[in-house]
């Protein structure tokens, strides 16, 4: 599917403060044509923030628990289900919501929350992945990155938090069985992303993470929302931003070599706030390091992840 025309809408939002970000979220998608464009009253809609380890929200390497939490309240006004999801690379999506400081809050609002395991096995690019069976049978996917650069791809905007749909150490995996070559890689990520077709993109950078990310980064406010349907729009939206050449991230560039998305700039339509491009011309981009996995980093992730399972266990044990 190649966009011909696509919208985008950029949102002033200063700071993670409750109200301001519940008021940006709602602008941002009412500018967009609003809830009764993207859900429905009654479905389930699979909320996917960007969980990775928990850390609280003082480090910027996930989705702000505010940003999550206006999305879910968003999703609840329209009469719909939220269900907060992912597969985050260590622990699990409760463990992170909770070192957010968000899940009771959640819980409390009605929304369910998941870890998106059970794989179906599903033929994307030509390979069989393990897509989590909850993200393929949600009537609705809103996708919630976080602006970051990142030092494997550069800088990761939108298509690429869809890779929390595959279940469990599979991810690993794929670093490894596919990291050799930027294009096979990045073809499967944007084939997952076209697999899932996300109702609606919005990208979370209020503070960003420069530098070393997705992890060892560090912040840097930017104060925007960054929303649309079309996940390439919004990525060149995020390079304009913080002064990136798209043709340097492959995972951009993969997209536009599969025909996938908007890469007209002229014709990218900007709804919202004005802004002048960059943005941040000083964001630091992160120092390159490979693409792919060794075997030994993948053994060394499964045990980290079985430890933090176990004291995860151990902990709900004691609580009850």
């Amino acid at each position: 599917m190649t966009s011909t025309k696509a919208m985008a809408a950029i949102v002033r939002c200063a700071t993670y403060s409750p109200s301001e970000v519940r008021d940006g979220v709602q602008r941002a998608l009412d500018l967009l044509g609003g809830a009764e464009r993207f859900i429905r009253p009654g479905w389930r809609v699979l909320i996917k923030p960007n969980l990775i380890v928990p850390v609280g929200p003082d480090i910027p390497a996930q989705t702000h628990p505010e940003v999550i939490y206006a999305v879910a309240e968003w999703v609840r006004r329209a009469e719909a289900v939220p269900i907060i999801g992912d597969s985050p690379a260590w622990s699990n999506a409760r463990a992170c919501l909770s070192a957010l400081g968000v899940l009771e809050r959640l819980e409390y609002l009605g929304a369910e929350i998941i870890q998106l395991n059970h794989p179906v096995r599903l033929k994307i690019e030509g390979t069989s992945i393990g897509i989590s069976r909850a993200a393929l049978e949600a009537d609705a996917i809103i996708n919630l990155p976080k602006l970051k650069a990142h030092q494997q791809l550069g800088a990761t905007f939108a298509f690429k938090n869809m890779y929390g749909c595959v279940a469990g150490k599979e991810k690993a995996f794929w670093h490894f069985a596919k990291g050799r070559s930027y294009s096979s890689f990045c073809q499967m990520l944007v084939g997952i992303y076209r697999r899932l077709a996300p109702a609606v993109n919005l990208i979370d950078g209020i503070v960003a993470m420069e530098g070393q990310g997705p992890i060892n980064g560090t912040a840097r406010p930017l104060g925007v929302l960054v929303a649309g349907t079309d996940a390439a729009a919004c990525e060149r939206i995020c390079c304009k931003l913080v002064g990136f050449d798209p043709k340097t991230l492959p995972l951009l560039q993969t997209a536009a070599q599969m025909g996938f998305g908007c890469h007209d700039d002229n014709a990218i339509e900007c709804l919202g706030d004005s802004w002048t491009a960059p943005l941040c011309p000083d964001f630091k981009p992160a120092q390159q390091i490979p693409l792919r996995f060794t075997f030994g980093r993948i053994c060394k992730s499964i045990v980290r992840q079985a430890v933090l399972l176990s004291r995860e266990r151990f902990r709900r044990t004691a609580q009850r």
